[in-house]
């Protein structure tokens, strides 16, 4: 294991916390936008650029409630199926680049292990918990916390996760994950499939 990715799982400071989530935020919303803009530029222009601001609860909360618009607007210009669709295939791409920038930063290998340290990492700034629960070939990982949770619409937690999915990819082009359960809509836990690519 790189002593980045080390050093990084055991602490960072709130400095740093905050600028990673505004550039969560800015690469999130800005596929969001860039959506809105090309389906329905009309409420695109109407929609206000929020400022990230304030500790990290804050800044999760406007980033939370920045993606929830932005998905029903989108919503209201193509209807549900195919903004689900779009929105996660921009989503995915987006998180993405985010695992690429990740991987390079923190210097994750290819190991399952370097992928959940760096994972933890990465949720810490969204404030984000979870247990991986293996048994052979099959990994579940188990979210218990999510502050996100209690600021997303179901509709906005099904496209955003795509950007965890491929965030994943990004850290590690071998493995790939699904969420199969959401908290927004219902449940107590989210809960993601992960599996290596052959």
């Amino acid at each position: 294991m790189n002593l980045k990715l080390f050093i990084a799982s055991i602490w960072l400071p709130t400095s740093i916390l905050k600028k990673e989530i505004d550039r969560v935020a800015e690469v999130t919303t800005g596929s969001l936008d860039q959506l809105l803009s090309d389906f329905a530029p009309e409420e695109y222009n109407q929609v206000l650029k929020e400022e990230m601001k304030g500790d990290l609860e804050n800044r999760r909360k406007i980033m939370s409630t920045t993606h929830n618009l932005r998905v029903k607007l989108l919503i209201e210009a193509l209807g549900y199926e195919n903004a689900v669709k779009v929105g996660r295939d921009a989503l995915f791409k987006a998180g993405f680049q985010l695992g690429l920038e990740a991987r390079k930063r923190l210097g994750v290998g290819d190991s399952l292990q370097d992928l959940i340290r760096a994972a933890r990492v990465l949720y810490r700034v969204l404030g984000i918990e979870f247990k991986i629960h293996q048994s052979g070939d099959d990994i579940i990982m188990k979210v218990e916390k999510c502050s996100l949770s209690q600021y997303y619409t179901p509709e906005a937690c099904i496209i955003l996760s795509a950007a965890d999915e491929g965030v994943v990819q990004g850290l590690n082009p071998n493995i790939s994950m699904i969420f199969t359960q959401r908290m927004t809509e219902g449940p107590l836990t989210c809960v993601a499939c992960i599996s290596y690519e052959n």
